[in-house]
Parts: C-alpha cells; structure tokens; sequence
C-alpha cells in the first residue's frame, strides 16, 4: 500500500483488507492474561498467529514475559524490535542456524527447545566457539508424537547430559497438549489434558531428585489454555492465538470468552443470480484448511445471517444467499471472519488496525515469510 489509509473509514478501504478490530483484540489480550494471572501462570504467547512486534509489545505491556516462536529468522525480528526473552519452540540443525542463535544471544536471551543430545551438543559447541550461552529446555512427547523425548529414562539421561555442556544453561521443559484440542466432551478434554500435563511435570520433579534446576515448565496452547492454567506445576503457557479468537478455536476446540478480532474486507464484483455472489478475494488472501470463513455481515454494520461461502478459487469467494442477504449488489463490500489466522496472515503484508470502523494503524506483519 503506497499510502497508509489512516482515518479513512473501513468502507473505504481498496479490497480486499486484512484488518483487526483492534478493541476486540485489546480486550483478548486483557482477558488472556487476566485468566493467567489469576491462575498464577507466566504468560509466553506464541506470535505465530499475528508474526508482528508491535502486537508482541501490546502483549508485553499487558504482562507477558516474552513470546514463543517456531524459527529463528522470526526470533530475530522479535529481538531487533526489542523483545529479549524469546522461546523457540522448535528443533534446530544445521551449522547456519546455530551460529544466528549465538549471534541472537547478544542482543536478547532466547531459549531454544531440543529433544535429542545430538541437538543441543552442537549448539554447545557452537556457542563456546562464540563466547556466549544459550538457555535450553527439553520438549517432552507428552501425546502429541510429533516432537519430544520419550518421559522416563531417556528424557533423564538426556537432561543429565544437556547439564553437563559448557555453552548452555539448562533452564527446564515443555510439552504440548495439541492433540487433545478438539476433543469434544468437556469433562472428558479435562481428564485427558490434567493426564499429559501430569506426566509432564511428573518429569520436572525427577530433575529436581537429581539436583538439576527447572525454573520452566510450559505448556498451553488456545485451545487448551482454559484447561491447562489450572494444572499444578505448569509455570508458563505459550496460548497466543486467542488474541484473535478464531471460529477454529471456538466452534473445534470450546474456546470461550473471547471474540473475533479479525475481519476481511472484501467487495462484491459479480451477481451472476439471485442466490449466488462472487466477491474479490479467495485462497491468496483466506485460508480454509481448518474451519471455513463466516460471513459477518456488510461494513455498513448490516447483518446478512443467511450468507454462506460454498468455495474459494485463488481470487474468487463464492456466496450462496438465502432470502435475507439476496438484495447484495455489485460494490457493495463485507466483512468476513476468517476461519484461521495462523494460515491467513502470512498471505498479507500488513494488518489495518480499525477502531470504531476508523482506520488507527497500519502494522506491517514483520515475521511473514520467516521460515529459517
């Protein structure tokens, strides 16, 4: 965009736009740190969802610690806008990557997730070479089986190990509940993430039998953080996309208390018949893997609850109109909810912050494309 569109009203925004309501985030992100705090929980968001700093220091401002990340180029955008206390929650190979996470460690204090000794011994070396030292934590397969040493003795053999290496600072564990986000029985969801979380910390008070420190101990993601804040032993939770409240999160895995803050602006540009609109967006700007987008009506604040998207091509949205919504004409422009944002935002360059439909900011979306 060659000229930011601030105090422009969202009706007049090209389209489509990739906007967030910025009072219905800022009240996400009071709750989720609120609900934190009240369960005596350290909050590390995970910043996949917005990739953006200057969401990261909203967070931080309203009291999280740090942020959690997946690679280490978006680490390093986070420590060049300021933010030190970095957690990549992912495994690292390769000599290039090592020496940016040694490089990263003068000028902020990540923490890098391993789940083999083959891992952090090279990072060790790598870090002595470079007269720095790097906080690791072991990921636990606590029922995700994904990443993640197995609990028991081989998670013990490998904490002892990683103890013993000159260029890292053994600074605890974690583990991720991802597989029982979308069990749909309450009680059942309940029973099943106190289970994996107490094998969890089942493995933090076996290093603290053997004399080992373990000052971490996360866990926590959206669709689960309402659950897993209340487990003992839990120090930290990475829950970060519920700033944005997805229906994926609501309506797949019971998140509650929350609302969605991103909108799609889109315009309608073809009525091919009464019962069907195209408008000018489709899968380069919405993804629909995990839950379809919903319709919130148009910007003029009028509802259309009989819209439905029956599909998306790369640059068409196509609508099916009941009764109530077949009055849409060519022009005229709506707001969607898209359905996930971890998949959505790396499709944009920019989020447009709205604030009482007023344009208020333009952040760009910094970490995009960072997959190093």
């Amino acid at each position: 965009m060659t000229t930011l569109p601030v105090g422009l009203h969202k009706s007049e925004l090209d389209t489509p736009a990739y906007c967030i309501d910025l009072e219905v985030m800022e009240a996400n992100i009071r709750a989720m740190s609120g609900f934190l705090r009240e369960h005596g929980k350290a909050w590390r968001p995970h910043a996949k969802c917005h990739k953006s700093p200057a969401i990261a220091h909203l967070e931080l401002r309203a009291g999280a610690i740090g942020v959690t990340v997946a690679k280490v180029s978006e680490a390093e955008v986070y420590a060049q806008a300021g933010v030190r206390d970095i957690l990549i929650a992912n495994m690292l190979a390769g000599r290039t990557k090592l020496e940016r996470v040694a490089a990263l460690c003068r000028i902020a204090d990540p923490i890098v997730a391993c789940d083999h000794f083959v891992q952090a011994e090279a990072l060790a070396a790598v870090c002595r070479e470079r007269g720095v030292t790097c906080r690791v934590i072991i990921e636990v397969n606590i029922g995700m089986d994904r990443v993640g040493i197995r609990p028991g003795s081989d998670f013990r053999d490998l904490a002892r190990g990683i103890a013993g290496l000159q260029g890292l600072k053994f600074a605890g564990i974690m583990g991720y509940e991802g597989h029982l986000l979308r069990v749909e029985n309450p009680a059942e969801k309940a029973e099943r993430i106190n289970a994996a979380i107490a094998l969890l910390v089942e493995q933090r008070d076996v290093l603290l039998a053997d004399g080992l420190p373990c000052e971490i101990v996360s866990a926590g993601g959206t669709g689960s953080y309402q659950i897993t804040a209340a487990c003992p032993g839990v120090t930290e939770l990475q829950c970060g996309g519920g700033i944005f409240a997805d229906p994926y999160y609501i309506r797949r895995c019971g998140l509650s208390g929350l609302e969605p803050a991103l909108i799609v602006i889109g315009t309608v540009v073809s009525r091919p018949k009464l019962e069907r609109a195209v408008v000018d967006f489709g899968r380069k700007t919405m993804n629909q893997e995990l839950e379809q987008p919903t319709v919130k009506g148009t910007v003029t604040g009028r509802p259309l609850p009989d819209a439905v998207f029956t599909g998306l091509s790369a640059e068409h949205g196509i609508l099916q109109l009941g009764p109530q919504s077949q009055d849409l004409k060519i022009g005229d422009k709506i707001e969607v909810i898209p359905g996930y944002a971890d998949f959505t935002t790396p499709l944009h360059d920019e989020f447009i912050g709205l604030r009482n439909g007023i344009v208020e900011c333009v952040w760009p979306i910094a970490a995009r494309g960072m997959l190093q």
